[in-house]
């Protein structure tokens, strides 16, 4: 059954937006919630830190935890596209995603400065070098697929050549994002504990 949606045109200008709203909605939630988010226990205390700066890392199941997270995301997101709720669904991931970075970004330049902007830049690195444009990649297939199975004229869905170059660029997807969990597991906690070291 298909229907024709001429009012929704999302776009990948509506993901930035709501990732936008998502990172401002962060930023005033930690800016509001300071007492409480960022007081003695709360969000990276100096303890957290001092425990995080001498422990032991199993890298492998760091990854393993850290993969299975991510393809949970990549697989709930791709079944998702294929119904009715597949746009509501990425809009949804982009306002997740940017509500987190805004409140992770907040709460330790708040507490730390400048020195809590460089542990932000650190902890993202080199992973997310792979993981903004994988995810990018994936809200727009998300979104293609989505009108390719429900807006009539953009794509066919019953087309097989559509349907297969679909599957191999979410292959493609999963590979790369696999290469993001293997950095995220086995060389960001090293580079992390390092910077903690002189912290």
């Amino acid at each position: 059954m298909r229907f024709t949606w001429k009012e929704l045109k999302a776009g990948h200008n509506t993901f930035l937006t709501f990732f936008c709203v998502g990172l401002l909605l962060g930023i005033l939630a930690v800016n509001m919630g300071k007492g409480i988010l960022l007081g003695d226990g709360g969000m990276f205390d100096e303890s957290t830190l001092y425990h995080l700066k001498y422990m032991t890392v199993d890298s492998n199941a760091l990854f393993c935890y850290i993969l299975r997270k991510r393809m949970v995301r990549i697989v709930g997101l791709a079944v998702l596209s294929t119904t009715y709720l597949g746009l509501v669904a990425c809009m949804g991931a982009s306002f997740w995603y940017g509500m987190s970075a805004g409140a992770f970004l907040t709460a330790l330049t708040v507490r730390y400065g400048i020195k809590g902007i460089l542990l932000a830049v650190i902890s993202m690195f080199p992973q997310y070098l792979i993981y903004l444009p994988v995810v990018l990649t994936l809200l727009v297939w998300c979104e293609e697929l989505f009108r390719g199975i429900y807006v009539r004229g953009e794509y066919s869905a019953a087309d097989k050549g559509f349907l297969a170059r679909k599957a191999a660029k979410l292959l493609g997807i999963i590979v790369v994002m696999v290469i993001g969990c293997l950095l995220e597991g086995y060389l960001n906690p090293y580079l992390l504990m390092s910077f903690l070291k002189i912290f």
